[in-house]
């Protein structure tokens, strides 16, 4: 299920091209041991199956379903109490747990243009996150049943971004981020977020489902996972992921924009430049022997397709 390509590989269109190769013959996932200009492997079409993305959650599928179908329709229990008896257990089990342990369970620091500069077409506008999970808070908030974690994409290099200092990020106002950003325009609060690449692949998974309403993101994360989603807070009182690779910290600028894109879209046409919300950086944490998640979109069907397909399946 897995190919290592040992010689160094440019991030700069090439590792996206082999990417795409491997993706056209539903080959296997690809670990680039040695990405050129960062010290960091990096992992892609990880969901390049459909076989392999219902390998990689074959246990908790069938929980997480009755979960949902229970939440919909809590008279099913009463129809069939045997079937559904696990079911609120397997959400009560899969609340986020803060962990005590380290502050935060990172392991070192680095900065932006050491992660793998990955550029997927030749008019996008630079270096994009193309798997990030974007968590952020209500300003003033730390309780993370009120977070909201998307697949908003980042852009880390180009246009007019100050480099290490500033990412961009890619969102629209009628998204959970965005009811956030409305409470931050009304607030003297700082808006924080932070950005989580790699770890659980349920994590990911999570930022981009449309969660029923009273189910948070974090909550599914640990149901789809069958563990917990570990978390901390830094001394800065940035939310960590306590399983993510890597974790970018920072404060999306009140009322500053700069130019977004172009970058190569899901439809197979480039979403044009656009100015979009900035995030001053704060900081760049990772882990121990950390590993860069990322896909590569065009037209479809592309990796990303995987995700819609267990979309399906959950209901």
């Amino acid at each position: 299920m897995l190919i290592r390509i040992k010689t160094s590989v440019d991030p700069d269109i090439e590792m996206a091209e082999i990417h795409r190769q491997i993706y056209d013959k539903q080959g296997p996932a690809i670990l680039f041991e040695k990405v050129k200009g960062s010290p960091f492997p990096a992992l892609s079409n990880l969901y390049g199956t459909i076989d392999r993305t219902d390998f990689l959650f074959r246990k908790t599928i069938p929980k997480i379903k009755k979960v949902i179908q229970l939440k919909a329709d809590p008279s099913v229990f009463l129809k069939n109490p045997l079937k559904f008896l696990s079911a609120p257990l397997t959400a009560l089990l899969a609340l986020p747990m803060r962990s005590y342990i380290g502050s935060p369970s990172m392991y070192a620091r680095t900065t932006i243009d050491q992660l793998p500069m990955i550029k997927s077409w030749p008019m996008d506008g630079g270096a994009f996150i193309t798997l990030p999970q974007v968590f952020t808070l209500p300003p003033g908030c730390k309780n993370p049943m009120e977070s909201n974690i998307g697949m908003y994409r980042i852009q880390l290099s180009g246009n007019e971004y100050i480099q290490n200092e500033e990412i961009g990020l890619h969102y629209q106002l009628h998204r959970g981020i965005g009811v956030h950003h409305e409470a931050y325009n009304r607030s003297n609060e700082p808006f924080k977020c932070s950005v989580f690449v790699g770890g659980l692949p349920s994590h990911a998974f999570s930022a981009i489902m449309p969660m029923p309403e009273g189910i948070s993101e974090l909550t599914f994360a640990g149901m789809l996972a069958g563990k917990r989603f570990r978390y901390q807070f830094d001394d800065m009182g940035h939310f960590i992921s306590s399983d993510a690779d890597f974790v970018i910290t920072g404060t999306i600028l009140k009322g500053i924009k700069k130019p977004e894109g172009p970058f190569g879209d899901h439809l197979g046409y480039y979403s044009l430049e656009h100015d979009f919300p900035v995030m001053k950086v704060d900081r760049v944490y990772h882990r121990k022997d950390p590993i860069w998640h990322f896909t590569v979109v065009g037209r479809p069907p592309q990796e990303d397709s995987s995700f819609w397909y267990l979309d399906s399946q959950i209901g």
